[in-house]
C-alpha cells in the first residue's frame, strides 16, 4: 500500500459507528462468519486452521505480535463496510476531501519565476470531484503516484490559483517527499 491508500483507509476506519471486536475470541468469531470457515480464516492469517480453532475456543489466548496484527487488521478492514461506503459517497457528491500534508511541492511556472520545490504543510479542503476520482482511482487499482497526481492537481486548483483567481501560468504541481499526509471526509 502506498501513502496515500493508507491515509485513505486511516479516515475510512475513524468513520465507524462501533467499535470492532477487541478480544481474540471475538474478532475471530466475527471473521469465520465473515470468511465462512476456519480454513478460510486460517488462509488469510497464515496460520493452520487448528490454530483459528484454538484461538476461538480460547484455548490459545496470545497469538504472535505479527498474527495478531494480521487478525486486527482483517477485521478492521471487513468492519462495517456499508458505513464506509455511505461516507466515501456522502464526500464524493456533498461534502468534499480535507487533505493535511507536509511535503515537498514542485511546480512548473512561467519564465522568470521561481519553481524550486520547498516543503509546505498545507490543509485544503478539496471538492467533491476530487473526492470522486480519488476513490475511483483507488477502487480501479491505482497506484500510489496517480493517487498523488489527483490530490496534486486539486491542490493546484483550489491552493495554488486560488479556484481561478491567480497563478494561471502554473501547471504541473507534484508533491515530492511526504513527510506526512492525512485525509477527513
Amino acid at each position: 500500500m502506498g501513502e496515500i491508500d493508507d491515509a485513505i483507509e486511516r479516515a475510512d476506519r475513524e468513520t465507524f459507528t462501533r467499535q470492532p471486536p477487541k478480544t481474540l475470541k471475538a474478532q475471530i468469531g466475527y471473521l469465520i462468519r465473515q470468511l465462512g470457515s476456519a480454513k478460510a480464516v486460517a488462509q488469510e492469517l497464515g496460520v493452520t486452521a487448528d490454530s483459528v480453532n484454538r484461538y476461538r475456543r480460547g484455548a490459545r489466548k496470545h497469538p504472535r505480535a505479527d498474527v495478531a496484527a494480521k487478525i486486527d487488521d482483517a477485521v478492521r478492514t471487513r468492519w462495517q463496510p456499508q458505513v464506509r461506503k455511505r461516507r466515501q459517497k456522502q464526500a464524493a457528491s456533498t461534502g468534499g476531501i480535507t487533505v493535511e500534508t507536509r511535503a515537498r511541492f514542485g511546480y512548473t511556472a512561467p519564465v522568470g519565476t521561481t519553481d524550486d520545490g520547498r516543503f509546505r504543510c498545507l490543509t485544503v479542503h478539496l471538492p467533491p470531484a476530487y473526492a470522486q476520482r480519488l476513490f475511483d482511482a483507488r477502487n480501479a487499482g491505482a497506484g500510489d503516484q496517480q493517487m498523488r497526481g489527483i490530490i496534486a492537481e486539486g491542490f493546484k486548483e483550489i491552493y495554488f490559483q486560488d479556484g481561478g483567481g491567480r497563478a494561471m501560468g502554473l501547471s504541473d504541481v507534484e508533491i515530492n517527499d511526504i513527510d506526512y499526509l492525512d485525509l477527513d471526509y
